[in-house]
């Protein structure tokens, strides 16, 4: 595969423009505990995290999303007022990932899509006005690793297979294509509003403060979901996961795939009326403004 065109990239800009290629590239690597450069990669993090990383490391820490969020992440803007990613937050005074340990890393198993996949990295992308996504790879190469100079040879395919990346990349599918479909569909779909920004972050990310959203008496009064699908999504975070990326399909793009209940509107038109009239009657209750001082304007309410 060539080199490519960086404006097609989901990307940041980078003066590098990198060789990608096919899976059947052979590349050479290996990184072991008795390296000399061990831990290297972990002094000095940069680690975007996927909704399938989260899911993971949640888990295996026996967090709550939110806990999870607030003491191992920092969110940043893909763009100006756009959509949200996260990041590895290091540890506090350093550069440094917080599970690194002079043993390795201490969630290994569990270890995010980027770090299983270094050196080598996975470019998506989508030019725009198209609708197929495509996939290739970058090999990178710094001069602190010396993983590169072991003698093992094998594919990306097979390195792929080798670190468990073929599940992490089929449960993120869904979420990078989203990313791409923003970015390519540019200005077509205008800016994004404060409420279609929080639910990408939310169903992306906080899964348990969305499941909360999801399974609440005001989102089913709106939505039609089977019985049987409700108890999945309720149940396995990885079926709320991928619920997400519809929902966020729906919210973002217009893209309808899940049923809303006919009389819906008019139950939430008739809520907004009877609400206007409770405040009619405050205002009704409080007379002018103006003879109302701060000290005694709740006491009208009694």
């Amino acid at each position: 595969m060539d080199k490519v065109d960086i404006q097609d990239s989901p990307f940041p800009k980078s003066p590098v423009i990198p060789t990608l290629y096919e899976g059947t590239k052979t590349i050479q690597f290996r990184c072991h505990k008795e390296i000399e450069c061990f831990n290297a990669c972990c002094k000095n993090i940069d680690i975007t995290l996927t909704p399938y990383d989260v899911l993971r490391l949640k888990k295996r820490l026996g967090q709550t999303s939110g806990e999870f969020l607030l003491q191992y992440t920092v969110p940043f803007e893909m763009g100006p007022g756009d959509i949200a990613g996260i990041k590895m937050l290091p540890k506090s005074g350093t550069s440094q990932c917080q599970f690194m340990t002079d043993e390795g890393c201490s969630v290994y198993e569990d270890r995010p899509a980027a770090c299983r996949y270094y050196p080598v990295a996975l470019v998506s992308m989508r030019k725009q006005n198209e609708y197929i996504d495509k996939d290739a790879y970058a090999v990178v190469q710094e001069s602190h690793c010396l993983g590169h100079n072991e003698q093992r040879t094998l594919t990306i395919d097979e390195y792929r297979k080798e670190q468990g990346l073929v599940e992490y990349d089929e449960l993120s599918r869904g979420w990078r294509q989203l990313i791409l479909k923003k970015k390519s569909s540019g200005p077509s779909v205008g800016t994004p509003t404060k409420r279609s920004l929080q639910m990408f972050f939310m169903a992306s990310y906080d899964v348990d403060r969305f499941k909360e959203f999801v399974t609440s008496d005001a989102f089913n009064e709106v939505y039609d979901i089977p019985e049987d699908e409700m108890k999945k999504i309720a149940n396995d975070d990885v079926e709320l996961m991928q619920f997400g990326y519809r929902l966020i399909r729906q919210v973002m793009f217009d893209e309808p795939s899940i049923a809303t209940k006919t009389d819906a509107l008019d139950k939430r038109l008739a809520r907004k009326k009877e609400r206007e009239e409770f405040m009619d009657g405050i205002v009704a209750k409080l007379g002018p403004l103006e003879s109302v001082t701060p000290d005694d304007k709740y006491n009208h309410l009694d």
